[in-house]
């Protein structure tokens, strides 16, 4: 009997974040600021986009942040995964790459959200900062104590909110380590204070993503004077559509930008600010519209 097989075409993306943030990293260098703008925004748009479908992708890290270096786009890949998560139902908790694991996760919830993603996105921001993973245990405990490292102790509250099936307390109090001390001198106050706003040990505290988008961190990709380092323009990064201006419509007016407004939703322009930022790579990224 003659076989039947299915073939997959899919578009090429050449790199990913985790490979452009490892060649840095073998140079001794962190990502340009501006670079990590571009992937964080565009990972937080494609994050806001699945997550008003219901849908967690449970799976976020560097590696599954595909990377176009010639137009800046970036894409969420990898739903190998992800889930359309309904209120009440269980879900398994050993999900997610060990790094960028949620806390609630850690702590064995199997009623999470997809606050979970927004965790995960938060230690990739971290991590492009630092130029090395921010909470790097090598098992399930130890990232506990990895995140008590720099959280401090949940109160119990805190872990009643990420679990309030878990009855064990018996943790040493350690203080909050200040997220000022956390990265390097250098790093933006922007920067940092969405790191925070991201890394929250309640998971209904978290910023979601598109509160992300509006962040004054990203204020620079708002400027209509920003290109990429090649001088093109920045991707479509204000093409918002019908579902995406719907999440949450408070937010549109910080969104899209005064010289975008107007536009037709599939303009090529991206609008963002000019960067003098020196790349190999040359990686910029922009929006997954699904």
């Amino acid at each position: 009997k003659e076989e039947v097989f299915l073939n997959l075409v899919l578009e090429f993306i050449p790199e990913t974040v985790y490979k452009v943030a490892r060649h840095h990293s073998k140079q001794k260098q962190t990502i340009p600021i501006s670079y990590i703008k571009l992937y964080m925004y565009q990972l937080f748009r494609s994050l806001a986009y699945i997550h008003s479908l219901g849908v967690c992708h449970r799976d976020i890290k560097p590696q599954n942040l595909l990377l176009d270096p010639e137009t800046g786009v970036l894409k969420l890949c990898d739903f190998g995964s992800a889930k359309h998560l309904v209120r009440g139902e269980p879900n398994v908790s050993y999900i997610c790459s060990r790094y960028y694991r949620a806390p609630e996760l850690i702590f064995g919830a199997t009623d999470y959200t997809t606050n979970i993603d927004v965790w995960s996105a938060g230690c990739v921001l971290a991590e492009l900062l630092l130029g090395q993973p921010i909470f790097p245990g090598d098992s399930g405990v130890d990232q506990l104590v990895e995140i008590i490292k720099v959280l401090g102790t949940p109160t119990r509250e805190q872990i009643r909110e990420m679990n309030p099936n878990y009855t064990e307390f018996k943790f040493p109090q350690i203080k909050s380590h200040p997220w000022q001390k956390v990265f390097r001198q250098r790093t933006p106050e922007d920067a940092i204070n969405l790191v925070s706003r991201l890394l929250e040990y309640t998971p209904c505290a978290r910023i979601t993503p598109l509160q992300a988008c509006a962040h004054k961190f990203f204020d620079e990709l708002r400027d209509p004077n920003t290109r990429l380092p090649n001088n093109r323009e920045l991707p479509p990064l204000f093409n918002f559509t019908e579902q995406e201006v719907k999440i949450q419509p408070e937010l549109n007016s910080k969104l899209i930008p005064p010289h975008y407004r107007g536009e037709p939703t599939n303009s090529s322009s991206g609008g963002g600010g000019t960067s003098n930022v020196d790349s190999t790579e040359g990686a910029a990224a922009a929006v997954n519209d699904n």
